[in-house]
């Protein structure tokens, strides 16, 4: 099953260099044309092409482009412009596509306003929506009204993974002050000093000659007494520390998406789009 894809571009030369970048890019392409002023059927005065009288599309064996749309592309060769059609499989056109949109394709929707500004006015709406086009029988997406349109939305979840501080427990040192009763025991010496009166009933003796004398005795009696003093002591110490480490955590989750399947219903063409397909 192929398509076929039509893009203009300002010269010939920009169009076969885009040809070269095709067959570089190893897409499966073949009927690859070039037109310009010089090809078999073109017009450079007069009527556009019809389905009688296909001038230029003539050549292109799938060119099921709708009438604006064809036109659009001849006032393009008729400005100096060269037209590639190509057809290229399905799986690989949106490859083409890249291709000719990366080789300075013109940009027809913006072409056409132009011309129509300078006093082209083939009709309403005779452009396409960009510079490439594929054409067949399914759909055709040529410019025109839209009659009809929704949009289902493609939504993709994406896993965002991150980190943040938790408290994982802890500890609370407090230090506060109690009391605790000590018992001691302490020898005290004490002195009494005493005085008695006894009576004495002998002769003085010879050492005891100067008895009659004054004197003066004295005697003083002493104690000891418990003294008490404190002295704070550095015993022990109580080292409250924070260390921390890294670990590296696996996350293992899913993450959903909505793809959308387009199921041909067999219609033979609709407008309000670029692209057009052609089925063999």
């Amino acid at each position: 099953m192929s398509r076929t894809i039509t893009a203009l571009f300002d010269s010939r030369a920009d169009a076969e260099a885009a040809k070269n970048r095709l067959h570089m890019a190893n897409i499966d392409a073949s009927h690859v044309h070039v037109h310009d002023q010089s090809s078999q059927g073109f017009r450079s005065e007069g009527a556009y092409s019809d389905h009688q009288d296909r001038g230029v599309w003539d050549s292109v064996k799938n060119a099921f482009l709708p009438d604006e749309d064809r036109h659009t592309y001849e006032e393009g060769v008729r400005r100096g412009g060269a037209l590639l059609t190509v057809d290229v499989e399905e799986s690989q056109i949106d490859d083409a596509v890249r291709v000719l949109e990366d080789s300075n394709s013109i940009d027809i929707d913006d072409r056409a306003q132009q011309w129509r500004s300078q006093g082209w006015n083939y009709g309403e709406g005779a452009s396409a929506a960009t510079g490439l086009g594929t054409t067949g029988g399914s759909f055709d997406r040529g410019t025109g009204t839209t009659v009809e349109e929704e949009a289902i939305p493609v939504v993709e979840e994406r896993l965002q993974v991150g980190k943040r501080e938790v408290e994982r427990g802890g500890v609370r040192v407090r230090s506060y002050v109690t009391e605790t009763p000590v018992h001691e025991q302490l020898r005290l010496r004490n002195e009494r000093v005493d005085v008695e009166r006894r009576t004495v009933d002998q002769p003085l003796s010879a050492a005891d000659g100067d008895a009659f004398r004054e004197r003066t005795v004295e005697m003083t009696a002493r104690g000891e007494e418990a003294m008490v003093a404190k002295e704070a002591r550095v015993v022990e110490e109580v080292v409250v520390r924070k260390s921390a480490d890294e670990e590296v955590r696996d996350i293992d989750d899913t993450v959903r998406r909505t793809d959308v399947e387009v199921d041909d219903l067999g219609t033979s063409s609709t407008t309000g789009s670029t692209f057009g397909t052609d089925r063999r």
